[in-house]
């Protein structure tokens, strides 16, 4: 069932609520959308109400109406937490787990638990800013896929040989519907990284963060994330951790069940 929610700006939001029982509220990383949880949404529908929704600057929520910031982010999730009832569990994976951070970083009495999943810490901060820049350039150019490479190599840090690997396998014409699609996500990652720039690399302040955390990674995620989920655990020594065997940044697709099963045991111990 898809809702329309609308945040303090004005902004409106997309959320889709599925299952039943203590709300979750899912959020995805850049270059997602409505259907990032797919996989994982039925493996956890049987106990839990899941909330998905497209953040701001994805379609089919609203658009940004300036440079984005982590505020607007976690202010929107909380607008997402109300329509669940008022408070919830929350997990995000990749920007959504930053976003996550950051949300639960505010104190709020509304999240009730953490899972997050490889947040990119390691890119935040002015030095991103001439990235920003060549970044709304190829946007402005229309070059979609030289925008595309250029996120995933200097923001998600994505090792070479898989870049090759990724545009190989992507040669196959695209129709208008999936090129409309592939520059729509173009805009969302551009005011997620408006958002990246903005922001700072001190990992100590989540140390104040008082709810059950759950850090999740993939046991085969490329430098430098790994020492990036050790430097969050070092800021959060009570967090539970799992890691996922023969996984990358890509698990929420590619291990759905194993993700699923370590999300499920996690939320049934903070919905104690």
């Amino acid at each position: 069932m898809d809702i329309s929610v609308v945040a303090a700006d004005g902004t409106r939001l997309t959320a889709r609520r599925t299952g039943r029982g203590s709300p979750v509220v899912l959020v995805h990383g850049s270059s997602g959308g409505l259907d990032s949880w797919d996989p994982i949404v039925p493996l956890l529908a049987d106990r839990f109400e899941l909330w998905v929704y497209a953040r701001r600057g994805y379609p089919p929520s609203d658009g940004c109406r300036s440079p984005k910031t982590y505020a607007d982010d976690a202010a929107d999730l909380q607008t997402v937490i109300a329509a669940a009832g008022g408070s919830a569990h929350v997990a995000g994976a990749s920007y959504g787990a930053t976003v996550a951070l950051h949300a639960a970083h505010s104190g709020s009495d509304a999240i009730r638990s953490v899972a997050l999943f490889e947040p990119p810490l390691f890119a935040a901060g002015a030095a991103l800013a001439p990235v920003l820049g060549a970044y709304r350039e190829l946007l402005g150019a229309g070059d979609i896929a030289a925008a595309t490479r250029l996120f995933a190599e200097k923001v998600a840090r994505v090792p070479a040989a898989l870049l090759a690997a990724m545009a190989s396998a992507d040669t196959a014409p695209k129709s208008p519907a999936e090129q409309a699609s592939a520059a729509a996500e173009a805009v969302g990652c551009l005011h997620d990284l408006e958002a990246i720039a903005a922001d700072q690399a001190d990992v100590q302040r989540w140390a104040r963060i008082g709810v059950p955390v759950l850090l999740m990674q993939g046991g085969e995620t490329w430098a430098p994330m790994p020492s990036t989920m050790d430097a969050i655990a070092g800021a959060l020594p009570k967090a539970a951790r799992v890691t996922l065997p023969g996984q990358s940044h890509f698990a929420t697709h590619t291990a759905p069940e194993p993700f699923a099963a370590a999300l499920r045991e996690f939320l049934l111990s903070a919905d104690l």
